[in-house]
């Protein structure tokens, strides 16, 4: 199976399903002689992890980390970073019922067309536990980042209908205090109450994560077909139930005029407004990246549809199990992670672009 590396010269190839004996990864690129605090990849993994609250997918995983290689006395070695994080709480008995039927809005009918097989158990390779991979390489760039004075906020920002009305830049214990990692408060309640009814009524729902990126200098990036947003769009579209990535004024531009959208030049080269989203030409321009991901609606709801069978008759039938209601607050560190991951490979190519200068 291809399709399961990220990144050029920071890379990223995970491994394994959502009811195998466990995922992991190998991480190529990493600097060498770096600090590493695992503690601080834990707590990504926590943030991600089912089973945190009441209004997530009640899956007891620890999600604990191993390294494998590549890192000796706290710090990166050069060589590839292999990891593994063991599979502790699968129910693979709930999905028995779903062997010979193919899930709507769910990967179970293209995957079986593509390869002739599938793991039917929680959907296999195709299922968003693979993301805790991506949040340990996240994590690690997250570090290298932070020592270049990159910094960045992502929080929920829509579930459903209720939305935040301001686009602004977040501290974490700001959007950690709410569970669902939306850091206005009144807003957050209206979510929660949402959610609430929905897992009553076996329904789910969409929502949004908004990502601020800033310290990021000008420079960064590749133009024509590597450009910085082009890249940021393929990372956040390849997370599972994102359905749409917008940078900047993204869709509003459109009924913009040129006169209101040109972000015009301040004499230090920043701008007075920031519609381009800190990205002009594929190339960072200095001021802060901001972009939009949508999720769907989680498709495994326990309202009966009718559901295509392996002999090809359809029959009405209710997916069982322990599903999220809305996946977008625990996708917040997933969002993340791969902006990082994103940023961490930009640099080390600038690196390598700027290396006679």
């Amino acid at each position: 199976m291809s399709g399961s590396s990220y990144g050029q010269i920071y890379k990223l190839t995970t491994f394994g399903e959502s009811h195998g004996v466990a995922i992991g990864g190998i991480i190529e690129g990493f600097p060498s002689n770096f600090p590493i605090d695992i503690q601080q990849i834990q707590l990504a993994l926590d943030q991600r992890r089912p089973g945190q609250n009441q209004l997530v997918s009640p899956r007891k995983e620890a999600d604990k980390v191993s390294f494998l290689s590549g890192i000796f006395e706290g710090k990166s070695t050069g060589s590839p970073i292999a990891f593994l994080i063991e599979n502790t709480d699968q129910h693979s008995k709930d999905y028995q019922a779903l062997k010979d039927v193919f899930r709507p809005s769910h990967a179970d009918f293209t995957y079986q067309q593509k390869y002739g097989i599938r793991d039917h158990r929680g959907g296999g390779r195709s299922s968003a536990r693979e993301t805790a991979c991506r949040v340990v390489a996240g994590a690690l760039a997250a570090q290298v980042l932070q020592k270049l004075g990159v910094e960045s906020s992502c929080y929920v920002d829509q579930i459903g209908p209720y939305q935040l009305t301001e686009q602004q830049w977040y501290e974490p214990a700001q959007i950690e205090n709410s569970l669902l990692r939306c850091p206005d408060t009144s807003v957050s309640h209206q979510m929660q109450a949402y959610v609430t009814e929905l897992q009553a009524l076996g329904d789910t729902t969409g929502g949004a994560i908004r990502c601020i990126l800033k310290g990021v200098p000008a420079g960064w990036g590749e133009p024509v077909f590597d450009k910085l947003h082009a890249e940021l769009g393929k990372a956040m579209l390849s997370i599972n139930a994102v359905k749409g990535f917008e940078i900047g004024s993204g869709f509003a531009a459109v009924s913009m005029k040129g006169s209101a959208h040109n972000d015009q030049f301040n004499a230090d080269g920043s701008t007075q407004t920031n519609y381009s989203g800190g990205i002009q030409g594929g190339i960072s321009n200095g001021m802060p990246i901001s972009f939009r991901v949508a999720f769907k609606p989680v498709a495994s709801i326990k309202i009966p549809q009718e559901t295509l069978q392996q002999n090809g008759e359809l029959k009405p039938h209710a997916i069982e199990g322990r599903h999220d209601a809305c996946v977008v607050p625990r996708a917040v560190p997933i969002v993340a992670a791969m902006a990082h991951i994103v940023l961490l490979d930009f640099y080390l190519r600038q690196q390598r672009n700027t290396l006679f200068i």
